[in-house]
């Protein structure tokens, strides 16, 4: 009789591993089936330095230095691939400053050079963030809008983030663009813009910066565009 009973037991553990072993394979297969395998690079073996030009409009190019940045460390090495800064001027109109950095292949993580963490580690006090919306043609930019300010000297910035071809205004929508694109077996290139003008007057910073966010864009090629702001 024991040796019935253990044969029973025997065969029932069995079931229950061969059971067990099933829903581990059948769930390890559909985390395979989702892992993302294409890889999106929208500038590809572009340069930003080559597809962003360094006049357009009214807008001519005329330093690379005077912006606030994150010092360069080794995480900031890994997240991006290319980065570049400038300045920009018009005949009686204040500096323009530009930050473009770009990540291909990675994580979504563009934090480093989001002007919540790198102006506060200049030293500089910041304004409320809040969502500012621009239309470039047919399509609405979904930027942030704030002010920094340090030693009575405020800067206005307009930044966005673009991930694939998604446009997320905070750090929640940011990751829930990557999971997305990952769900699709995609693995998103994404790329950080930063605008930013030294003025005291809110309202005439953010209308400077909307004008020169428009002819920037709309003096791009259409690939370039993609670079920036992704598709339609």
């Amino acid at each position: 009789m024991n040796d019935e009973r253990d044969f029973s037991e025997g065969r029932r553990l069995d079931r229950r591993k061969f059971v067990l072993g099933a829903a581990f394979l059948g769930t390890a297969a559909a985390a395979y089936a989702r892992e993302p395998r294409s890889v999106e690079d929208f500038l590809g073996k572009a340069k930003l330095d080559d597809i962003i030009p360094k006049q357009f409009g009214e807008w001519s190019f005329v330093s690379v230095s005077g912006l606030v940045t994150a010092p360069e460390d080794q995480l900031s090495r890994l997240l991006y691939s290319q980065l570049i800064t400038r300045v920009y001027s018009a005949e009686g109109k204040p500096p323009i400053m530009m930050l473009v950095a770009q990540s291909a292949s990675q994580t979504g993580v563009l934090q480093v050079h989001r002007p919540e963490v790198c102006y506060p580690a200049s030293g500089y006090a910041l304004s409320p963030v809040v969502e500012h919306d621009i239309p470039v043609g047919p399509k609405l930019l979904r930027t942030n809008l704030l002010a920094a300010t340090a030693d009575g000297k405020t800067e206005h910035i307009i930044y966005w983030t673009r991930i694939g071809n998604h446009l997320p205004v905070s750090w929640a929508e940011q990751r829930w663009a990557v999971a997305k694109d990952n769900l699709n077996g995609i693995i998103p290139d994404a790329v950080l813009a930063r605008i930013s003008v030294s003025e005291p007057d809110r309202a005439e910073a953010t209308a400077l910066i909307e004008s020169f966010t428009r002819s920037l864009i709309g003096s791009l090629s259409p690939a370039a565009r993609n670079v920036l702001i992704g598709g339609a």
